[in-house]
Order: structure tokens, then sequence, then C-alpha cells
């Protein structure tokens, strides 16, 4: 169970003061808004959350959490609405009635990071320049278990990052495994880690830009496979008064020109 205490929170937006009583309840009582790692690390939420503020004067407090256990909290009624990249999850959930008024808001790029090429020497396992995800994952287990000189760091933690990476496993079939095929460990990026090891991993574009960079790079991107749409959704559990206005707000013309303004995200086909 996700424990509020545990999570990071995001401050509190400055609302605009469309009326002193609405803001007073609003910063009482403030949406809470669960949102997956990816969108903490790049500073998505961050933008949405000051945006729809300034626009409406409406308090927003965003608190940080791996995608599927946060849908797992947001059935539970633990978060007013969330913004998550796990598509099938959210869709099971969605089938199940367990929440609702699911709309895209962005369109994330996840992109196979690594050690950078130097000159005329490629990285380990030779995928730089790539655009297939399971041409490149087949190509790292094939160098792993012959000249073991590499590694691969997974996120291992339920987010959007890794509910992909274990997609894209099977669609390569590709069964990844110790001792080149390590988990991250909880409570630090990703992208930190990969980068301190040298590791290849997969991550999301907005994030990298971010956090990432030498001595890793992006080596594998413009697979289709790797574009996953951002969701807002609300749960049946608890109605929060916010929460219908932000989810129309982030998923109409305001919110995509939030989207489109942050580098790595795209605003949804409409």
């Amino acid at each position: 169970m996700i424990r509020r205490r545990s999570l990071l929170l995001g401050s509190l937006a400055a609302p605009a003061m469309p009326a002193l009583a609405q803001q007073r309840r609003s910063l009482a009582n403030p949406l809470r808004l669960g949102v997956d790692h990816a969108m903490a690390e790049s500073g998505l939420a961050r933008a949405l959350q000051q945006a729809f503020g300034r626009d409406t004067g409406l308090a927003v407090q965003w608190l940080r959490a791996a995608a599927l256990p946060l849908l797992d909290a947001l059935e539970r009624g633990e978060f007013d609405c969330a913004l998550t990249n796990a598509p099938e999850a959210e869709e099971r959930l969605e089938k199940l009635g367990f929440v609702h008024d699911r709309r895209a808001v962005a369109q994330a790029e996840f992109v196979i990071v690594g050690p950078a090429p130097k000159g005329k020497l490629r990285d380990p396992a030779g995928i730089a320049g790539g655009h297939s995800c399971a041409e490149a994952l087949a190509r790292i287990r094939e160098v792993a278990a012959t000249a073991g000189a590499l590694e691969f760091l997974s996120a291992n933690d339920g987010s959007g990052a890794h509910a992909l990476e274990q997609s894209l496993w099977r669609a390569a079939k590709v069964a990844p495994a110790p001792p080149w095929y390590l988990a991250a460990e909880a409570n630090s990026s990703l992208i930190a880690q990969a980068r301190a090891r040298g590791a290849y991993a997969i991550v999301e574009r907005g994030a990298w830009h971010a956090l990432g960079g030498a001595p890793l790079a992006v080596l594998v991107d413009a697979d289709p496979q790797l574009l996953v749409s951002v969701h807002a959704m609300r749960p049946f559990r608890v109605s929060h008064p916010v929460a219908k206005i932000f989810v129309a707000w982030i998923s109409g013309p305001k919110g995509r020109r939030v989207v489109t303004a942050q580098r790595g995200y795209r605003a949804p086909a409409l």
C-alpha cells in the first residue's frame, strides 16, 4: 500500500485567485495528483501544476510514485486524479470500472541509452544509431552472453519505464537474466544509477533531457514501440471538486500548449 507520507510531494501551485473563498478552500484541500516518476523527473508535472494554478486559481499537490502501484492507490481512492504512462494497466482498471474520465494528455517517447560511442569505437553492444528495439535488445543479450562486457539496468519498480521495458523484452523474445541484467536500487533515479554504472537502460526522453548525459547517450530511438501515451484519469471511490476541472483543462488546448512546450513530449492526436 502506498503511504502518503512516503511519497515525494510537489509544492502547491500558486493560484490566481478567481475568488478569495474559492482560493482558501482550494489551498486547504488541494487536488492530490499522482504522477509517474518520469513526469516528475522531466518537469512535466510541475509545469502542468503551475500553469493550471495560474489559469484557474486552484491548487494541485502532485505526489510521485511508480505508475503501477500509483494506479492501485488510485483505485483505493488515495489520489483524486492520476497522470500515468502505463496504458495496459490503465485500460484494465477502466474496464473494471475503477477509474473514469480517462483522457490522453501527452505522447511520451522512450529511448535506449547506453555507453556513448567514442570516435570510431562503438558502444559495447554496437547498437548506436539503431531504430529497432527488438534488434537492440537481442544484440545486448548476445554480447552480454559471449563477452560479458556490459550491464543493463532495469527500473524494477512498476513505473511506466519498467512496464514498457518488460513488454519490449517479451516482444523481442529475449529473457534477460543476471549477471548482466540488474535491478536498479529503490529511492534513486534510474538515469542517475545507469550513468554511474555506464549501463544500458530504457528511459523516458523527457526525463533524459532533465537528468541524462555523459558517459551515456541515446543509442536507439524512433521505434513506434517506444511511443507511449500519457493519460489523466479520476477514481470512482473519491470525487474531489477540482478533479473534473483539472482533467478537462489538462486535456484541452491550454494543457496541450504546456505539453508541447516541454522537451521530450508531444500533444496527443486529436
